[in-house]
C-alpha cells in the first residue's frame, strides 16, 4: 500500500513539474527574444518609472502612489503592493497602490509580450497588465489589456478598448474581450501577440482569443497597430471589481519577468 501511495505521489509530482515547465517555456522557434527584464538587483531598470496619481484620477489610478514602500525589487522579482494607507498621513486616500510603466522610455510594436506573475487573493483587488499609446485620447487611441483579474477569481480577462468597442451600437460587432483559466496562488504567463491586423491572446501559452481588424467597420475598429508603452499596476476597488475589504490587505503582486519577442 505504501508503494502504491509513493508511486501515485511521484506521478502527481511529475505531472505538476511538467505542467509548470510547459507554462514556463518560450513561445517557440518562430519567435526571437529581443528584450527582457528579469528584475535582477535591487532597483528598477531604466525602462520603468513609477506611475503617479493623475487628476482627475480614473478608478484604476485613484490610489496610485510613488512611495518606495509600495515597490520592492528583490530575488529576481518586482513586488507591487496594495495597502491600507497608514503610512502617508498627508495623503487623504484610504488606500495606496503601486504601479510601473515604460512611458517615454520603451515602446512595443508588432511582436509578442510575455509577462510572468503571481497574485494574492483579496476582495476589491484589480491587478492589471496593459498597453497604451503615448499619443491620443482615450478610448480613441486604443487600449490593450493583457491581464486583468478581479478579487480571487480563477480566471483572468484579456480585452481591447477603443471608440468602436465603447460607442458603436451594432449588435453583431466582433467580440472585444476574452477570459481564460489561471493557476491560483501560482505564477502564470500572460501574453499578447501584436500583429498589423490582429491581436492574439494567450495564458500559459494556451490560446484564449483573437481580436481581428475588419476594415469594413471603419478605422476606429482597429487603432492598435501602433507603438505602445506597457503598464503593470496594482489597483483596488471600483465599479467593476467591487468593494475592498481592508482586513484582506496588504496585497502582494509579484512580477517575475517581462519578455518581448519578434517574429524571425
Amino acid at each position: 500500500m505504501k508503494t502504491h501511495h509513493f508511486v501515485l505521489w511521484t506521478l502527481l509530482l511529475l505531472f505538476f513539474l511538467s505542467a509548470t515547465a510547459k507554462s514556463h517555456r518560450s513561445p517557440g522557434d518562430g519567435w526571437e527574444l529581443v528584450w527582457q527584464d528579469n528584475f535582477r538587483g535591487h532597483k528598477l531598470s531604466y525602462v520603468w518609472s513609477k506611475i503617479p496619481r493623475m487628476p482627475p484620477c480614473p478608478e484604476w489610478n485613484k490610489y496610485m502612489s510613488t512611495d518606495d514602500r509600495l515597490f520592492k525589487v528583490k530575488g529576481g522579482k518586482l513586488t507591487l503592493y496594495g495597502i491600507v494607507n497608514n503610512i502617508l498621513p498627508n495623503d487623504t486616500a484610504h488606500y495606496l497602490t503601486g504601479g510601473v510603466w515604460t512611458k517615454n522610455r520603451k515602446l512595443f510594436y508588432r511582436g509578442r509580450i510575455d509577462v510572468r506573475l503571481k497574485m494574492d487573493n483579496a476582495s476589491g483587488a484589480w491587478p492589471a497588465v496593459w498597453l497604451l499609446p503615448e499619443i491620443g485620447s482615450w478610448p480613441h487611441q486604443g487600449e490593450i489589456d493583457i491581464m486583468e483579474r478581479l478579487n480571487a477569481r480563477q480566471d483572468a480577462f484579456q480585452t481591447v478598448h477603443s471608440a468602436f468597442t465603447h460607442y458603436d451600437k451594432r449588435p453583431d460587432k466582433p467580440e472585444s474581450g476574452f477570459a481564460g483559466p489561471i493557476f491560483i496562488n501560482k505564477y502564470n504567463i500572460y501574453s499578447v501577440e501584436l500583429y498589423e491586423d490582429s491581436l492574439r491572446f494567450l495564458i500559459n501559452n494556451k490560446y484564449v482569443g483573437t481580436y481581428r481588424r475588419q476594415p469594413e467597420l471603419g478605422p476606429d475598429q482597429y487603432p492598435f497597430d501602433r507603438p505602445m508603452y506597457l503598464l503593470i499596476d496594482m489597483q483596488l476597488g471600483g465599479n467593476w471589481v467591487g468593494p475592498i475589504k481592508p482586513e484582506e490587505l496588504p496585497y502582494k503582486y509579484k512580477i517575475d519577468y517581462v519578455k518581448f519577442y519578434r517574429k524571425k
